[in-house]
């Protein structure tokens, strides 16, 4: 299947060779316009390396109506919609989020809580905190939480 072929040589460049991953991705895209992986990684690249946001995220929300449970998506998008001041958005999605089977819980909370401090809501941030460590499933990440 070439698109799979395509996306890994994309995934396997980002964010290192970003001519490479670029070219990968368009050639991944003609092949299968709906292939959510590449639709995610154009949305990574337009928000974290471009900083443009709103490609970003038209890049998400097109990839999140072929398939909402993507989880693989979520996480970008957030960090994009936060990225973008979108907060309003942002808290909403991560309530959705938060109700999607296999999503991580804490993570989301914890982005939450960020959210929060960008909002300057001190107390809800540091509740989000308590409750990402309470939902925290590996040590790598309990032990992290820890620190904040």
């Amino acid at each position: 299947m070439k698109t799979n072929k395509y996306v890994l040589k994309a995934l396997d460049a980002y964010p290192y060779n970003l001519e490479e991953a670029s070219e990968s991705l368009e050639y991944a895209l003609s092949y299968d316009s709906e292939d959510t992986t590449a639709l995610c990684l154009m949305g990574r690249m337009h928000g974290e390396i471009l900083k443009d946001f709103e490609a970003a995220k038209h890049y998400f929300l097109e990839a999140l109506a072929i398939n909402v449970h993507a989880i693989e998506i979520y996480p970008h998008y957030i960090n994009v919609l936060i990225w973008n001041e979108d907060y309003a958005d942002a808290e909403k999605f991560i309530d959705f989020a938060m109700g999607v089977k296999g999503t991580d819980k804490s993570w989301l909370l914890y982005r939450k809580a960020g959210l929060y401090e960008q909002l300057k809501k001190w107390k809800k941030a540091l509740k989000m905190i308590e409750g990402a460590r309470a939902m925290a499933n590996n040590t790598t990440i309990i032990d992290w939480l820890k620190t904040l």
